[in-house]
């Protein structure tokens, strides 16, 4: 929408816009119930300036959605049988899931069915927003209706839009179906332009929908359309503050970077036992690190130690208090944002090489068998030796010498022991594939490609999940008597019926799956993980198997990690990037004494773990629109060039397309071929409609980069077929077969 018209809607008194009209119609009927009324009566007692054709497509579009009826002789009537069910409706709680098309579902729990609530119900309620609703079925209808009456918790204050400034007053447009203009102080606002990308925080919500909610512009961005911009609109849509408050740092830069004595003297000190580091060469905040001891009975102690960052984040604080609202650290493609201030994140709590740090430690001995007979947890003072890169690290699992290469060693078939033992138990081996890119000076990527994982980094995460599994067993198995509430990681049992659809689809790929139990599932699933190894095309159905699992989450009612095969598991080795693991450090601590027992509200634990899941879910979102964004960033510059790729799904307007390098996604629409396409109802193979030919998902294709949509990040291809659709078949019309050639000059 211009400035101009936006201005102009402010000034145009009584002729409303279509959604004003509709809403006010609908308002004139609920007053009048029994009343039926005509386009020119309803003008008159409105006393709009719309003409009668504008009030008689309002009309029919409110009899189309059941609020009116129409009655004869171009008269309606409210719809009485819906409006005396939305009279008598029940309540419920839950939380608002938007639609594109500003519509939403109000995901309810404890109810099988999801309530629609059309955007003129909702309120000013916005997307993850926990609101309480009326609900009811309309007549003749099985899907039940909504709306809301209340919003109990808003998902978020902070948005992004466009600030339009005008003589007197400004608003920030703010980005979200349908838009919503903020009305702005500008006596308070920092140096902006007009049409500037700004962060603004909502601090007064209308009581009434028609009324604009009063905010403070926060942050200026910047002009539209560079890259940090929309980086930086990902972290906000999706609830995280690109800033910490003042106070927070404050009280982060006040935190004494010396160690003392006494805190010395209250720990165990390892100082002087061999330990390393070993994480990404880019990283900065090194939260685990990993000792090796030679006992003298032959056995080996290996320590895991891991950032004590609940010394210097004290519960309650302004700094605590901000770490538990991110609770977690968000990986973008080009940045991070840290749940922590910089001071604590890659300098206090950072276990870098060569400085005392604080930690809280699990250790472990191995006998000559590789069993554990020992384990041991408290806090602890470490010295790091030397910090490696992943890279580093496996020059010595593969013998190529160097510092610490015996101890690396050591550490790997220690490691290699873990992992076996684990399979054998019941874990899945998904070894997702990740996407790392390489970027220029001004983050520009130049290169897209599939993180290769070796075993360095299989090392590390192996005595990372040891140190969680043993610390939810400790916890779990002390409160066997009277339960100790803890923060869990549990994984549920994956659904059946999603099973039985990817067997189906499996099958049709050549894969046979056992689904007879969870555990044969699991047998299944890491059988096809070693089968993509031999069969590329079958790379498809993994991540199709991870979409029958349930997500992970934390909560204080244990039920295992399925996907782990662990009956305990917890988070603890993270707490510079995950608040759960700070919780988990909180609540072992007290309890490590034999005889003191420890415990928390459980309810209220309950509370946090529901946020800190929901918040671990808005990352991974994020983090998604990040990659996305710059391998649409990166396509760009192929227009024209051809790739190869796997057909990875269908739908009737065209097919999906995963190139080999880099797993970017396109689409190949349908109208753009030379021929008709036939689409199974399985959606897993197409046929032409005149050659005949079949292609099936999984199918090796070759396809040409045609455009590439970096507002919408989507990416649309050719298909550069082998064969060709014999002469005189009919092939599209000619419109299309011209729409073709024009595109592929």
């Amino acid at each position: 929408m211009s400035k101009n018209r936006k201005h102009n809607s402010k000034k145009t008194g009584r002729k409303l816009s279509a959604n004003q009209l509709r809403e006010e119609i609908l308002k004139l009927f609920r007053r009048h119930p029994k009343k039926q009324l005509n386009p020119k009566q309803i003008v008159r007692k409105l006393k709009v300036a719309n003409n009668s054709d504008s009030v008689r497509d309002a009309l029919e579009r409110l009899s189309e959605s059941n609020e009116l009826r129409p009655t004869g002789d171009y008269k309606f009537k409210l719809n009485r049988q819906d409006h005396a069910a939305r009279s008598n409706g029940q309540y419920a709680t839950g939380t608002v899931d938007m639609t594109r098309s500003g519509d939403a579902y109000i995901v309810c729990e404890g109810q099988e069915q999801d309530v629609h609530v059309s955007a003129k119900y909702l309120n000013t309620a916005m997307n993850g927003d926990k609101v309480k609703i009326r609900t009811w079925t309309p007549s003749g209808r099985r899907k039940p209706e909504g709306e809301v009456e209340q919003i109990l918790e808003r998902a978020r204050d902070h948005f992004i839009g466009t600030l339009w400034m005008y003589p007197k007053h400004a608003v920030v447009t703010i980005d979200i179906v349908p838009p919503i203009d903020v009305e702005v102080n500008m006596k308070d606002m920092p140096q902006a332009s007009d049409e500037d990308r700004v962060v603004v925080r909502i601090d007064e919500w209308p009581d009434r929908h028609k009324h604009n909610p009063k905010g403070t512009i926060t942050t200026v961005l910047g002009k539209a359309g560079s890259s940090d911009i929309e980086m930086k609109t990902i972290l906000v849509n999706n609830g995280f503050d690109l800033e910490f408050p003042q106070d927070v740092k404050r009280e982060a830069e006040y935190l004494p970077a010396r160690i003392s004595e006494e805190e010395i003297k209250r720990r165990r000190d390892l100082r002087e036992i061999t330990t390393i580091t070993v994480d990404p060469e880019d990283a900065k905040d090194f939260d685990d690190a990993l000792s090796i001891r030679h006992l003298e009975n032959g056995e080996i102690e290996v320590g895991v130690h891991i950032a004590d960052v609940t010394h210097y984040v004290k519960e309650g604080t302004p700094l605590d208090k901000e770490a538990f609202n991110r609770s977690t650290s968000v990986y973008l493609v080009d940045r991070v944002l840290p749940m922590l201030p910089e001071r604590l994140s890659n300098d206090l709590c950072s276990l870098r090489p060569n400085v005392d740090r604080l930690a809280f430690s699990a250790l472990f001995v191995f006998n000559k068998s590789n069993k554990i007979i020992n384990r041991w947890f408290g806090k602890t003072v470490i010295h790091s030796d030397q910090r490696f890169t992943y890279e580093e690290a496996q020059e010595r699992i593969e013998g190529q010498g160097g510092s610490f290469a015996q101890e690396i060693q050591q550490l790997a078939k220690l490691a290699r022991h873990l992992r076996k033992q684990r399979y054998k138990e019941g874990a899945i081996n998904f070894e997702t594939e990740e996407v790392k890119f390489r970027l220029d000076k001004d983050a520009v990527p130049v290169e897209v490609y599939v993180k290769e994982r070796k075993e360095a980094h299989m090392m590390i995460e192996d005595f990372m999940l040891l140190a969680n599994r043993e610390v939810a067993q400790f916890i779990s198995l002390k409160g066997r008597d009277q339960e100790i509430p803890y923060v869990y990681r549990i994984h549920d049992e994956p659904d059946p019926d999603k099973v039985m659809e990817l067997s189906r689809f499996a099958r049709e790929m050549g894969f046979d799956m056992n689904i007879s139990s969870p555990e044969q599932v699991a047998k299944a699933y890491n059988r096809l993980a070693q089968e993509v190894q031999k069969r590329p095309e079958l790379r498809l159905l993994s991540p199709l198997a991870i979409r029958t699992m349930a997500k992970a989450a934390y909560s204080t009612e244990n039920i295992g990690h399925y996907g782990l095969g662990f009956e305990y598991y917890t988070h603890f080795t993270s707490p510079i990037r995950r608040y759960s693991d700070v919780l988990a450090h909180r609540l072992l601590e007290p309890n490590l004494s034999h005889n003191d027992f420890y415990r928390v509200n459980k309810s209220r634990l309950e509370d946090q773990c529901s946020h800190i899941s929901k918040k671990e879910r808005n990352a991974i979102t994020a983090e998604r629109e990040s990659i996305k964004y710059k391998q649409v960033e990166f396509i760009e510059k192929h227009i024209g060039e051809e790739f190869d790729g796997f057909i990875n799904g269908m739908m009737d307007r065209g097919f999906f397309v995963e190139l080999e390098a880099g797993l970017i996604e396109g689409m190949v629409p349908f109208e753009t071929l030379d021929e008709p396409f036939d689409v199974s109802d399985s959606r897993l193979r197409m046929v032409g409609a005149f050659s005949k030919k079949e292609y099936k998902m999984g199918q090796r294709v070759r396809v040409r980069i045609a455009r590439a949509d970096l507002a919408k990040r989507q990416i649309e291809m050719d298909w550069v077929r082998e064969e060709t659709v014999p002469a005189g078949s009919g092939g599209n019309n000619g419109k299309d077969n011209n729409r073709n050639k024009r595109r592929k000059r």
